[in-house]
């Protein structure tokens, strides 16, 4: 019953938005550190032997990278945290709202189902 309701209200979807998001915003946080910090490096190391079996095809930069692509941002738009967060806030603006149009959708069917248990 649960997945059925999670399915009619795209709530995957919007979880998955919001960690799209989240991984943006940190990626454009550690993209714009000083040379020589940790998670910067950490970001750019690379294993120097191939992956094994079983092990996810994409990396973790190579995923934002899908993401950025999916959501039309640049590489060089990390540059300016300013514009970064603009163009973020727009994905998270559309989370946002269907957050709240799902809310809406609940409350309202928790009304009906109220009056309906009374009358």
């Amino acid at each position: 019953m649960n997945n059925i309701i999670k399915q009619k209200m795209n709530i995957v979807r919007i979880l998955l938005e919001n960690i799209k998001t989240k991984q943006l915003q940190w990626y454009g946080y550690v993209q714009r550190m000083e040379e020589g910090r940790l998670p910067k490096e950490v970001m750019k190391w690379r294993p120097p032997v191939r992956r094994k079996g079983g092990r996810p095809k994409l990396t973790w930069a190579e995923g934002i990278r899908g993401v950025m692509g999916e959501k039309g941002l640049m590489e060089e738009n990390w540059n300016g945290r300013g514009n970064w967060r603009k163009k973020i806030n727009i994905i998270v603006k559309w989370a946002q709202e269907d957050m709240e149009n799902l809310y809406n959708m609940l409350i309202n069917k928790l009304k009906i189902r109220l009056l309906a248990t009374f009358y």
